[in-house]
């Protein structure tokens, strides 16, 4: 079990797991790119820089005008609650699987959360996967209350030592028809099982996941943690449910993913080698030809309240939508035919974007404070307006997020754009784990969120 975990999934479809990061046909073309940009510089130095700088402009006014379209699709979209069963017996085995890896001070919250949900006892099936040598988190759950029908799992010695390989695990001993993943610092609406149970009984065939909103709770934290949480209120309140809502790709969130556990097998569950395993499989959903919904319970989450924390887990999301992202490059026709065309170019407007705005974000920030300072430099009339309208259409998506805390969150947006720079210095960190240490999980401590 422990290597069918492991190494399942990248033997069953090798060309589709982020066990290794780039081929050799992608090295061959970054290569070939920057030979021929050094013999264009050369040749041509400020035709090049033009050329850059107006394919710039169009790129990320492409990026700008979807992101507004999905944020103002977002915002006129009904949030509502589908309603559940009335009757139990319709309600089948539910498994939820949560990874577990030194959390002993979140056990006693979790327990509480798990045993809060509102579905029949006897239909819980849950698993709580830890590693091997975790006896602080072992003892710390065998002290609390759990479901009937929980089932600790203690995980072989193995690399990856990664999220993805417990969940891995814990689906091989799943008895449910559906399948949920938390985190042990979640608290997820009680209604949240019911409500995703309804969902996919009465959602098309093609349904095979769908993603719960996660809200960060920032009240007793910290301007960082304030644009966190209003970087989640963008994600899953405006964009996720547009994209949905159009059939687009989604690339889920980490946690309150609500799967069919037919199709979960079908597409090979996750890839125990990329760091956002997430990411990676509601994309992978969508080149299956699945679609990937949105329901209105939503999980509350703590957002990280110091630098540090925060470095880390932006620096592994950004390493994992970099390995997301280079498998699907591996074959971009391929990918671009199972996804449809729309789907493709969603894909590269989204996971794509996320990318490029770590890379240039600081880059950009730099130069325009340069520019402020240094008498004769100036942005011209472009760099001007790029700089504005982005600043602009920034501050305006923020404010249109669902507000959970309304003076702070519209503080928060109001100084996102100092927020962005941070992104770069994150993904400088991303690249070089990349390169040097791919499947390394950088992990986040919890804090239980605020009610």
């Amino acid at each position: 079990m422990a290597e069918r975990a492991a190494l399942g999934f990248a033997q069953a479809f090798p060309g589709q797991s982020a066990m290794s990061a780039l081929t050799q046909p992608q090295v061959q073309v970054f290569r070939r790119g920057a030979i021929a940009a050094g013999i264009c510089g050369l040749l041509g130095p400020g035709l090049l820089v033009q050329t850059l700088m107006l394919a710039g402009l169009g790129l990320f006014g492409l990026i700008l005008a979807f992101r507004v379209w999905l944020v103002a699709t977002g915002c006129f979209l009904p949030s509502r609650r589908s309603p559940v069963p009335a009757v139990d017996v319709l309600l089948p085995i539910y498994t939820i699987l949560i990874a577990l890896k030194d959390e002993a001070g979140s056990a006693g919250q979790l327990s509480r959360a798990m045993r809060g949900l509102d579905y029949p006892a006897d239909r819980l099936d849950l698993k709580l996967l830890i590693e091997t040598g975790d006896e602080a988190t072992r003892t710390a759950l065998l002290a609390e209350a759990w479901p009937e029908g929980t089932e600790l799992l203690v995980l072989p010695p193995g690399l990856p030592r990664t999220k993805p390989r417990a969940l891995n695990y814990g689906l091989e001993r799943a008895r449910g028809a559906y399948v949920v993943v938390y985190d042990a610092e979640d608290r997820p609406d009680p209604d949240q099982l019911r409500t995703a149970a309804r969902a996919f009984a009465v959602g098309p065939a093609p349904l095979a996941c769908v993603q719960a909103p996660l809200i960060g709770v920032p009240e007793h934290g910290n301007w960082l943690s304030r644009q966190w949480a209003l970087e989640y209120a963008i994600q899953f309140g405006r964009v996720l449910p547009a994209l949905a809502h159009y059939g687009l790709p989604i690339a889920l969130g980490g946690t309150s993913n609500h799967f069919k556990r037919s199709k979960l097998v079908e597409a090979g569950g996750w890839d125990a080698w990329n760091v956002t395993e997430d990411a990676d499989l509601g994309l992978r959903l969508a080149r299956c030809g699945a679609r990937v919904g949105v329901i209105s319970p939503p999980t509350l989450e703590a957002p990280p309240k110091h630098a540090s924390v925060w470095l880390a887990q932006r620096s592994r999301w950004l390493k994992g939508f970099l390995q997301t992202w280079l498998v699907l490059m591996r074959t971009p026709l391929s990918a671009a035919r199972e996804m449809g065309w729309g789907g493709f170019l969603s894909m590269q407007l989204t996971l794509g974007a996320a990318i490029l705005s770590a890379l240039v974000h600081g880059p950009w920030a730099l130069w325009c404070l340069i520019c402020v300072i240094v008498p004769g430099l100036h942005l011209g009339t472009l760099g001007t307006c790029l700089m504005v309208v982005s600043y602009i259409i920034g501050i305006a998506t923020g404010l249109a997020a669902p507000r959970r805390d309304g003076a702070g969150a519209i503080a928060a947006a109001l100084t996102s754009p100092v927020y962005w720079p941070l992104q770069s210095i994150a993904m400088a960190r991303a690249l070089y784990g990349l390169w040097h240490q791919p499947h390394f999980w950088a992990k986040t401590p919890h804090d239980a969120p605020v009610v």
